[in-house]
């Protein structure tokens, strides 16, 4: 007979080593390339001595003259606190109860609930790789009701749950709280919520998922921004900031080339791994076949699949916002982690615990990350990339 201790059984010791891997290798091509690791973590803090430039103990000189002074290397000190990620799971009492005596049903029921996590999960761990860590998922332009026109609904998805926030005080309306968004129209840019908004929403206000803001990973809309990085601010300091390429124009391969010969002129950074919006994959596309060039193809970990500009892949991600590319070095970037994805238990050791109030059980899959960048200086990005 199916039980709760059943189901214990089964999330502990069958379904969180496949969660695991999926979260860790199967939600994009960009996660699978970044190295996740312990180092660096000390408490619930990431604390990382960073080199930059090279070493000034270097010189040429006579026979007999003086020695070139030592200068050791340069070292600066990132510091991130580590974000709380999590995913949820709901099992009513009603439906276990149905499923007692049908070990099958129950397997589907458990199965049901995991590909919904999966599903959300990646959702959203793609996303924040290519967001800021402000949790913004789009700013509104205006409301009639519940529905909310938006700048881009390229991060929004039906089922989220959402908080909108002023841009005026800061904080999030009381009716525009926790609030589901039901319904997408991605010709308009517009979401319907399921409450009843008496709001008259601004232009500029921000949507961010549940609890969100300012809790996500810092990806690589802070390493493009101008915002302070890691602690660090960026004045004074070349090596935190990006090269950046604005109003780019038709893309060509020279253009692309350009970008990356001056990453290895400057900071001596290998280019290996190419982002762009699906977009400007299109134009690319079409810029090969104006040219007659042959379109390869290479395959990468996770079961990814990719276009080779000369041995490097090039992909498409929805979340990378329209007209843009970037030129990566992967190997600059680390997920540093507490522990790798964990069911969050209780005194009692058990993870599937009884709400409160209600007559449904809940399980916790948890992650204490963030991302660091090692080398902001050896990566790059494209705008303003004419598309059709």
């Amino acid at each position: 007979m199916v039980t709760l201790e059943t189901a214990e059984k089964a999330l502990k010791s069958v379904y969180l080593n496949v969660v695991a891997d999926q979260l860790n290798v199967g939600v994009n091509p960009l996660l699978a390339k970044i190295e996740q690791t312990t180092s660096d973590v000390w408490g619930k803090e990431i604390i990382k001595l960073v080199p930059y430039g090279i070493n000034g103990g270097i010189g040429a000189g006579t026979e007999t003259g003086e020695l070139p002074t030592p200068a050791s290397n340069n070292y600066d000190r990132f510091k991130l606190e580590l974000k709380n990620l999590y995913g949820t799971i709901e099992l009513s009492d009603k439906a276990i109860r149905a499923s007692q005596s049908n070990t099958g049903a129950f397997v589907n029921l458990l199965n049901a609930e995991m590909e919904g996590l999966l599903k959300a999960s990646k959702f959203n761990l793609g996303r924040m790789l290519y967001g800021d860590g402000s949790g913004s998922l789009a700013t509104c332009k205006s409301n009639s009701g519940s529905v909310i026109n938006l700048d881009s609904v390229r991060n929004v998805m039906e089922g989220m749950v959402v908080d909108v926030y002023s841009k005026t005080s800061g904080t999030v309306y009381s009716d525009l709280k926790g609030v589901r968004i039901v319904s997408v129209d991605r010709v308009n840019n517009a979401v319907t919520v399921s409450a009843n908004v008496a709001t008259s929403v601004e232009n500029g206000d921000i949507v961010t998922v549940q609890g969100s803001r300012e809790n996500e990973l810092t990806g690589l809309g802070a390493i493009f921004s101008d915002r302070d990085l890691y602690g660090l601010s960026r004045e004074g300091r070349s090596w935190l900031k990006p090269k950046q390429y604005e109003n780019v124009g038709s893309i060509n391969t020279a253009k692309i080339q350009s970008a990356i010969d001056y990453i290895d002129e400057v900071a001596g950074s290998q280019i290996d791994f190419i982002v762009c919006s699906y977009d400007v994959r299109r134009a690319y596309l079409d810029y090969l076949a104006l040219t007659r060039t042959n379109v390869d193809y290479m395959n990468l970990d996770g079961g990814f699949k990719a276009l080779s500009y000369n041995g490097i892949p090039l992909i498409a991600d929805r979340f990378v916002e329209s007209g843009t590319m970037y030129l990566l070095n992967s190997s600059d970037f680390k997920l540093h982690q507490l522990c790798d994805w964990r069911w969050l238990e209780g005194d009692n050791g058990k993870v599937i615990k009884q709400k409160a109030g209600s007559a449904t059980y809940g399980a916790t899959l948890v992650k204490y990350a963030d991302m660091i960048c090692d080398k902001p200086i050896g990566q790059a990005k494209l705008s303003g990339i004419t598309v059709e």
